[in-house]
């Protein structure tokens, strides 16, 4: 192991405070960036094609989130591992085993892509949507696939630079993408100049396209800096990313199964309110950007000082995350009550679905303080390696939305749909509250 010094980036000396905003503060933007690609498209979709588009692209999204979902598991388990290496000074051990998960992740995302292309038809039969819905979807989900392996990759290459205390360069990266992926979402849509008319198909291939020169570029960074070794992977290190990202990994996409079965309670009331279950996800998702931000920040920190030994530094830092991001979720969750129709009304000029989606947002702006505790002590749990549990106790409680969705909606129609969903968040904030105040986590190798 190397006795270099310590790298900029460590996270394991200094007042905390400073810290953190400087992780938090590039990740929350990050989020912001990975978020904006899908409200890109549903924006755009939605004001250009219609309802019947904007319920498409969100369908479709289900599995995307799958995708998403599984690309993340390459994520959270590289920065467990590689975090902890630059904690341990050893920052040659960090790069090898970067190398072998930014290999592993490109692999992953065409065996997840095939596999999508597969089953694709199923899953929107699955969902029972009308069949304009399925059509557009089917266009859509077809082309986003087509550049998964890259997606996945991108994700290898963020955990890379994040591991190593450095959230700036992922954030740049993604920035330059949103602005490309803005002005090509039109373009391609409907075929301005040169560019052929694509319809929803356009909305995809702009997303894929910038995602995935953003991962090219990030390798050639990364290399640069000496953060990954694509010549000498660490194969070794593979099954421990495996080990300690599969867990969150999979109740994210149990997350988006959980949902599909939900737009089958949903359909029942009409393509409307099939297209306002996007938009409340999707302005959710305000909240969520700055909460992830955070769980990133907690993730990294929690690695860094557990592999020097700095467990109370660890908790110390998890705390005071916790109270910066409420701050900005209790704004979230007003915002959310107090102007709903407004917020709706960015997606669409249909009152129906602007009228479903505006029940939507004042019944989940409870939800938003239970996802703080929830996603960041999971960022937190994940950085110190301990990610089985965690799973368990949300996942339990998110297939609780099935029976509940099924129950409420017959007796209180579409809000019953909508309370099931935000309750249930609640709950889980509180569940991985227990599971963090437990301790368990402290004893975990990785």
């Amino acid at each position: 192991m190397t006795t270099a010094a310590r790298p900029e980036g460590a996270l394991t000396v200094g007042p905390l405070r400073p810290v953190i905003l400087r992780l938090a503060t590039p990740a929350v933007a990050m989020m912001a960036c990975h978020f904006s690609f899908n409200v890109i498209d549903s924006l755009w979709v939605g004001r250009l094609i219609g309802p019947a588009g904007l319920a498409a692209v969100s369908t479709a999204g289900f599995y995307v989130w799958i995708l998403l979902s599984l690309g993340e598991m390459v994520e959270v388990g590289l920065i467990a591992v590689a975090a902890r290496r630059h904690g341990e000074r050893d920052p040659d051990a960090a790069a090898r085993a970067a190398g072998a998960a930014v290999l592993y992740a490109v692999a992953a995302g065409l065996a997840v892509s095939l596999l999508g292309l597969v089953v694709m038809d199923d899953l929107f039969r699955l969902m029972t949507v009308p069949p304009e819905v399925a059509r557009l979807g089917h266009l859509y989900l077809s082309t986003w696939l087509l550049g998964g392996p890259l997606v996945f990759g991108f994700f290898a290459i963020e955990a890379t630079f994040r591991a190593a205390g450095d959230t700036r360069t992922p954030f740049l990266l993604l920035a330059v993408s949103v602005v490309l992926s803005v002005a090509l979402d039109p373009l391609l849509i409907l075929g301005v100049g040169p560019f052929a008319r694509l319809g929803v198909e356009g909305a995809a291939l702009a997303s894929v396209m910038v995602r995935g020169g953003g991962f090219l570029i990030g390798i050639l960074i990364a290399l640069r800096r000496g953060l990954i070794r694509l010549g000498a992977p660490d194969w070794h290190a593979v099954p421990t990313i495996f080990r300690v990202g599969a867990p969150l990994s999979l109740t994210g996409v149990l997350f988006s199964l959980i949902y599909m079965w939900l737009t089958r309670f949903t359909s029942r009331f009409g393509t409307p309110a099939l297209a306002a279950l996007g938009v409340g996800h999707k302005v959710e998702g305000i909240g969520f950007i700055a909460i992830s931000g955070f769980a990133l920040s907690a993730s990294a920190l929690v690695g860094q000082n557990l592999g020097a030994r700095q467990e109370q530094r660890a908790r110390e830092a998890v705390r005071l995350t916790i109270t910066y991001c409420l701050a900005v979720t209790v704004t979230t969750a007003a915002v959310f009550a107090a102007f709903p129709a407004t917020l709706a009304g960015l997606f669409t000029t249909d009152p129906a679905v602007i009228a479903d989606g505006s029940l939507y947002l004042r019944i989940i702006a409870l939800s938003q303080v239970g996802q703080t505790f929830e996603i960041i002590l999971e960022g937190a749990l994940g950085g110190a390696g301990y990610t089985f549990w965690p799973m368990v106790a949300s996942s339990s409680l998110s297939a609780l939305r099935v029976p509940l969705a099924a129950w409420w909606s017959a007796a209180f129609g579409l809000a019953g749909i909508w309370w099931a969903i935000s309750l249930t968040s609640v709950a889980r904030g509180g569940a991985m509250s227990l599971v963090w105040l437990s301790g368990a986590w402290r004893h975990r190798k990785v």
